[in-house]
Parts: C-alpha cells; sequence; structure tokens
C-alpha cells in the first residue's frame, strides 16, 4: 500500500532537516567533507599556498586579467594578495556591485612580522620597496603588520625576493590560515615582563606557518603570545591567546584563552583555566588550531569562527577534547592574569630596558606611515639604538636598547617627523582601519577623517589628559576593534539635518580591553554623521570632564551617564 502524502509544509520540514543531517555544520572531525559554499569548493580544489607558482610563472608575466577568479579572490590571500577598492566608488554601492565591479588591477600586500619584531635592515627595505613599488604607501596595522597599496601583480615576485632576503615574508598574511602571531613588542627587554614569549613565537612559526596541514582552516586564525603584564597583545579577541602568569608552584607561564573576536558577532575570549609553561605553548597552540581545522563549523562563512564552537561547547568541554584527543595528557589548572597596573597598554614614551638602556616609543597619526618616513625611521633607529625596533598591536613602533644619553636626540629625531613621543591622548589613543580609501567592503573614509579628528580634538580639548580610545571602522567588520573602544565608530551611511544621505558613524560608547573587557554601550539611534564628528565627540568629553567622579574612567561614565548626555 503506497504511503500517504505529507502536507506540503511537514514535507518541506522532513526535507530540511534531511539536508541539515546530511550537510551538519561542515565539520570534518564528524564527516562532513563534501564542500558547502564556494570558499570551501576552491581550498579543496587546490590549496591556497599553490598559488605562489602561478603568481611567479604566469600571473607575473601575462598581468592582471589572466588571473583565474578563485586565485584572484581566494587563494592570493594565502600569500597576503588582496584586491584593493577601484577608485571613485561610492560607499552607497558596496553593497550593490560585484567583486568584479569593485576591482582595482592593484593590490594591498600585507607584510607579515610576527611578534613585531624588526631590524633596521628589514625596515629599510619595507620602506624602499613601498617607494618604488607602492606608490609610497605603507599602514602599520593593529595586528603587528605593515601593509602596501598600489601593488601591481607583475612587481609581486621582486617584493618577494627583496623581502625574503631579508627574513620577512607575507605567507599566510591573510586567508584561512593561522595568520600573524601577535606578541608583546617588548618580550626580552621590559623590566616588568613576567616571561619572554618570543621562543614560543619562533616555534609556533616554524611548525604551523605555510605547513599544509594547517592551510585550510574554517577561517582566518587569530593568535597571540605575551609575557607582559600589561597584556598588550589584546589577548581577550584573538581565537587563542597565551597569557603571562606566575604559577604560585610552578611559576611563570601562560594562561590560555580561547573564542575571542569581534566583527558583527562579537565575543570575548574565554580562560580555560590552563597553566601552561614557555616550552609547551607550541603544542597547546598545534591541538586548539588542531580542534578549528576538525571541528570548526564550514557551512556558513559568518560561523566560521573559533568563537562560534567555543561558544557552542562552552570552555569545559574545549579543555576536555584539546587535552583527550589532542594532547593525550592533562593541563595543569593555573591562575588569570592580574589588573594590569598601567591604562596604557602601547609602551608609547620612554622607558627602562632591564638591561639598563632605553626603549622609546611613538605615535604616528592613526597608523599612516609612508616609505620614505619607515627609511628614515630605520636611520635613526640604527644611529641611536642597536639596530631593532618593533611594531605594537596599537598601530604604534618602538626603538630599543636606546642608551640614555641618546635619548633626546632620538626624541628629537622621531617628532620631527611629525611621531610623537609624548602624544596627546587623542594622537595616542585614535586608531583607524583602512576604510573606503582601499577597502573594497568599507562604506566611509576612515583614515584622514582620523587624523583630522586628533587635529581637532587637540586643538578644541587642550588639557585633556585622560586615557581614551577612538576606534574608527570603515564598515561593521571592526578591523578596528570599535566594539571595545571608549568611542566606538561604526562607519555607515546616515542622514544630516537636510536628509541627505552622507558619510556617517554608529557610535558604541564605553567598550574596554583588560580584565573588565565588555562591549560597552550602544545608545540606539546614535549616529554621527562625519563633518559632525568633531562637534560630537568633544560635546561628549565636556560633559564627561564635568560629571565624573574622582579617577573614574570615561567607559564607566558612558555606562551610567544619562542617554541625552551621551548624545
Amino acid at each position: 500500500m503506497p504511503a500517504t502524502p505529507k502536507p506540503p509544509a511537514a514535507a518541506d520540514a522532513a526535507a530540511r532537516r534531511k539536508a541539515g543531517r546530511h550537510r551538519g555544520e561542515g565539520q570534518w572531525a564528524v564527516g562532513h567533507f563534501t564542500p558547502l559554499n564556494g570558499n570551501e569548493q576552491f581550498k579543496k580544489d587546490d590549496d591556497g599556498l599553490n598559488v605562489r607558482t602561478r603568481i611567479e610563472t604566469i600571473y607575473s608575466k601575462t598581468g592582471f586579467d589572466s588571473i583565474d577568479p578563485a586565485d584572484l579572490r581566494g587563494r592570493m590571500r594565502w600569500w597576503g594578495l588582496y584586491t584593493q577598492r577601484r577608485p571613485g566608488i561610492d560607499g552607497g554601492k558596496t553593497a550593490v556591485l560585484e567583486d568584479a565591479e569593485l576591482d582595482d588591477k592593484f593590490f594591498m600586500l600585507r607584510v607579515r612580522i610576527d611578534g613585531g619584531r624588526l631590524t633596521t635592515g628589514q625596515l629599510r627595505v619595507i620602506g624602499e620597496i613601498s617607494q618604488e613599488f607602492a606608490r609610497g604607501t605603507a599602514d602599520l596595522t593593529d595586528r603587528q603588520n605593515i601593509q602596501y597599496h598600489w601593488i601591481r601583480i607583475e612587481d609581486v615576485p621582486e617584493i618577494w625576493r627583496r623581502l625574503e632576503a631579508v627574513g620577512l615574508s607575507t605567507t599566510e598574511a591573510c586567508g584561512d590560515t593561522p595568520r600573524v602571531i601577535l606578541g608583546s613588542p617588548v618580550a626580552g627587554i621590559a623590566e616588568d615582563e613576567i616571561l619572554d614569549g618570543t621562543p614560543a613565537i619562533d616555534e609556533i612559526h616554524r611548525r604551523f606557518v605555510g605547513n599544509p596541514d594547517f592551510s585550510n582552516l574554517p577561517r582566518k586564525f587569530k593568535s597571540a603570545v605575551s609575557g607582559s603584564p600589561l597584556l598588550d597583545v589584546a589577548h581577550e579577541i584573538n581565537d587563542v591567546a597565551f597569557v603571562g602568569v606566575r604559577h604560585p608552584e610552578y611559576g611563570p607561564g601562560f594562561d590560555v584563552w580561547v573564542g575571542g573576536g569581534l566583527s558583527t558577532n562579537p565575543k570575548i575570549g574565554v580562560r580555560l583555566g590552563a597553566w601552561v609553561p614557555l616550552p609547551e605553548v607550541p603544542d597547546v597552540f598545534g591541538a586548539v588550531i588542531g580542534i578549528f581545522r576538525d571541528y570548526g563549523y564550514r557551512r556558513l562563512r559568518t560561523r566560521a569562527r573559533l568563537k562560534f564552537l567555543v561558544a557552542d561547547w562552552g570552555a569545559e568541554r574545549f579543555r576536555e577534547v584539546l587535552e583527550k584527543e589532542y594532547l593525550g595528557r592533562p593541563l595543569l589548572d593555573g591562575p588569570g592574569p592580574e589588573v594590569p597596573v598601567e591604562r596604557w597598554r602601547d609602551h608609547v614614551g620612554v622607558h627602562r630596558q632591564k638591561d639598563g638602556r632605553y626603549y622609546v616609543g611613538f605615535a604616528p597619526r592613526v597608523g599612516r606611515v609612508d616609505g620614505s618616513t619607515l627609511t628614515k625611521i630605520a636611520e635613526l633607529a640604527e644611529e641611536h639604538g642597536s639596530g631593532r625596533l618593533r611594531t605594537t598591536a596599537e598601530q604604534k613602533m618602538i626603538v630599543l636598547d636606546v642608551e640614555e644619553d641618546r635619548v633626546e636626540s632620538l626624541t628629537a629625531g622621531l617628532e620631527a617627523l611629525d611621531l610623537r613621543v609624548s602624544p596627546s591622548p587623542f594622537r595616542r589613543g585614535t586608531m583607524a582601519c583602512t576604510g573606503i580609501e582601499f577597502c573594497k567592503i568599507a562604506i566611509v573614509e576612515t583614515k584622514a577623517r582620523g587624523a583630522s579628528l586628533i587635529d581637532e580634538l587637540e586643538r578644541r580639548l587642550p588639557e585633556f589628559d585622560e586615557p581614551l580610545t577612538i576606534n574608527l571602522n570603515g564598515c561593521p567588520n571592526a578591523c578596528a576593534r570599535i566594539q571595545v573602544a571608549d568611542i566606538g565608530l561604526k562607519g555607515q551611511l546616515v542622514l544630516d539635518d537636510d536628509g541627505n544621505q552622507v558619510e556617517g558613524y554608529q557610535v558604541h560608547l564605553g567598550g574596554a580591553l583588560g580584565l573588565a573587557a565588555g562591549f560597552g554601550r550602544k545608545v540606539r539611534g546614535l549616529k554621527v554623521t562625519s563633518d559632525g564628528l568633531p562637534d560630537y565627540v568633544e560635546r561628549v568629553l565636556r560633559r564627561y570632564l564635568e560629571q565624573r567622579t574622582d579617577g573614574e574612567r570615561f567607559a564607566a561614565w558612558t555606562a551610567r551617564a544619562a542617554e541625552e548626555d551621551l548624545s
């Protein structure tokens, strides 16, 4: 007897359940190897690392128009290359046009700088490449990298040759890979350091970067290792982070955090409660990235970050899988990090090293420098230090190993380049992403807007001396960490007083990193035009100064302030 036909709604529901059982979340560990989207398909078709050969032997000779689309907008990211935005396309068209319409025939190229460590020779080469191949562009990022723009595909092999000749690379600077490993920029030199994580960063890089076993992850994988008590690598928003702590029985080691990240679904990382000694950090890193590769969600790109798996599993289960399936042994329990004694985490200023010399941190405007400036910084660092520099996770830079009698001369040289060693809170605390100038997903301008905002605030509020972070982002993806800034500005199109659609920002207030990390307060409907931004920030900061209690930070004030005082 034939089965009774199901009603259409019931049949549709049953079909969806069946499809769901078949697809799952695309997790390899449960047998879901069939690619469920275009990104997973092109990675299965050919490992992203393999595109280098085609760039060197084909595309650099036959030009931009010869590049296979799966390489152009996919695999080339494995070697630090993104297509950049075609000039003249306004933010209203960002979500409307196809990639091919947004693409310029030039690239952004990201130089990978693990731990932020540079020599003057390396920085000089970076500066020379900028001037010769990138129209002078070179931005310091909040992941310790340096980014070029206006790169032609024809020039990429020569750029790689020059970078690699001085020990630098662009390997897996982008893509679904283990990206740059953040490290304390004062590792091994700071007087207050708990321990130096540099050996772990080097071993992680050796074992996992450029390794085909880990070159097809569900999506990007961000990591950090720091033994600084200042918590200077934004550990709370990395996929995995190792934070320096002192175990009461075993001494210095690392506290393990997993599952942090921002973008449109921000999450603060969670502690696993595990203490790891320095030699074991690479093994634990490998175990965490293995879990992400095998159990990470691959069906939807919007859920293909470790933070979603951690949120679903919880810290206890994640640690159990880590220990039983990947390490084969339990980890020791350990303490969490202590509250930092300083409110700035960027190492800007003049600081004594443990060897008696000094390091000097300085602030460009919103991370924007240029090739000529970088070569001059290299010359100053070579003249006044030992040839070592660092980039920071706050778009800043540091010269190491400066003798006391050379500090004043170095400072004067940096200031002459408009690189402030004693910057205002506005210069020191303002960050900006690439923005609409080059980024294909951006909606508004950020770098120039951030630089002009600094100038306006310094003019209007010259006596303001509280630590303050102002982060500008060109789209909702939070590359500039808008949700964890005192004043976070998310780029979008808004209406001005005359009803015209113009560039502007949605305002987030009172976000923070540190042991009181959180996403602050978003006041409903609180938006500001780009032109009105200086007026708004001045207004809200004056209210803060009028209403704050003794020692009250801006973020704490925003949490209790009336909505009308925040608008």
